[in-house]
């Protein structure tokens, strides 16, 4: 059974467990006596259904690791294992002598919370969501007696938004200045960004029998997409493989692009292409976005025009329509103020 003992204004449960044959002890301080009681019961109720909570020693940083090398790694994409990876560094800083078993919400809570101060909320969210798939399959195995891993929440800094969609009458002027000079191939890059909304990768992977007619419309086929962190080509999620539609004149100058030896259409500029955006778009005089804010801007641009949800989620490859509802419903602003007079005409109606 457990003990507890009181150690002046709190008290200290503990388990005995065996591990390789040695004895060893579970143990947590709390505030009252009923909380350590409360503990050690459950403690020993799950020991008594056979669960190994003797893993409850374990180092949270040290569990994480293994959980991401034999889980983990057979389980996703190249690209977001490595996200996993490097996700442990920051764990390995934020809880360095964290037991599995003396681990709780408000104890988490505090440290993601410091963390938080100084990183934006974004980021904060991402090292949360492996945090939680880690806590969830300790508690799934019996390592830890407590599922609290969705009463963990992401605090951080609000930051500037970069890929801030551009305005219809921005896009408008950028279009005509790609037009005005398709000599420029990353001036393409970008025209065929605007026109389809493809994520940057999947454009770098085109190759030239990618681009083609199919009877009844000119299309691009997306069916990998390259990363600037590994050699794994393979598309984000199973909905990303698609056909998207283009004009017949942007399909004219995609198939005059000398294919490069790499054997895809595009130059992949050093992954720079980020860097050359920001100078086109400063020379035309355009608001400074990302290659992320371009594809927003497509989709805002075809949500403006009243083009169904479920047909933009399709051509933007998103797994859901509750994708492009979170992330994309953001109208144009010429859209919203139209929007904002009609609602007030129906008001004043009434």
């Amino acid at each position: 059974m457990a003990t507890i003992e009181k150690r002046s204004s709190s008290y200290r449960a503990r388990v005995t467990i065996y591990q390789h044959g040695k004895r060893e002890y579970l143990t947590k301080t709390f505030k009252t006596e009923n909380e350590a009681k409360i503990w050690g019961t459950t403690l020993e109720l799950e020991k008594g259904k056979g669960k190994a909570i003797a893993h409850q020693n374990t180092l949270f940083k040290a569990f994480y690791y293994l959980y991401v090398q034999t889980v983990k790694k057979n389980d996703v994409r190249k690209a977001t294992f490595d996200n996993y990876v490097k996700a442990s560094k920051v764990i390995n800083r934020l809880f360095p002598t964290a037991k599995l078993g003396k681990l709780d919400d408000i104890q988490m809570q505090a440290i993601l919370d410091k963390y938080g101060e100084t990183h934006s909320k974004k980021t904060v969210t991402e090292l949360l969501k492996k945090i939680r798939t880690a806590l969830r399959y300790a508690y799934a195995k019996g390592y830890i007696y407590n599922d609290f891993a969705s009463l963990l929440k992401a605090h951080g800094k609000e930051m500037p938004k970069r890929n801030k969609a551009l305005s219809m009458s921005d896009l408008t002027e950028l279009k005509h200045y790609l037009l005005q000079h398709i000599d420029n191939e990353f001036n393409l890059m970008v025209l065929l960004e605007i026109s389809t909304g493809l994520r940057r990768g999947e454009i770098l992977g085109i190759k030239p029998e990618d681009v083609h007619y199919d009877g009844q419309y000119y299309c691009v086929e997306v069916k990998r997409s390259i990363s600037p962190t590994n050699d794994d080509t393979k598309l984000k999620t199973k909905h990303s493989r698609r056909s998207v539609t283009i004009p017949k004149d942007l399909y004219a100058l995609l198939k005059n692009i000398t294919p490069k030896e790499s054997g895809y259409l595009f130059d992949w500029y050093h992954f720079k292409q980020s860097e050359l955006l920001k100078k086109l778009l400063k020379k035309i005089g355009i608001p400074a976005t990302t290659f992320h804010g371009l594809r927003d801007t497509h989709a805002s641009f075809l949500f403006s025009n009243n083009v169904p949800i479920s047909y933009v989620s399709r051509r933007l490859g998103h797994d859901s329509i509750i994708t492009t509802e979170k992330y994309y419903l953001e109208l144009m602003p010429e859209k919203k103020h139209s929007q904002d007079t009609n609602a007030l005409n129906l008001l004043e109606s009434l």
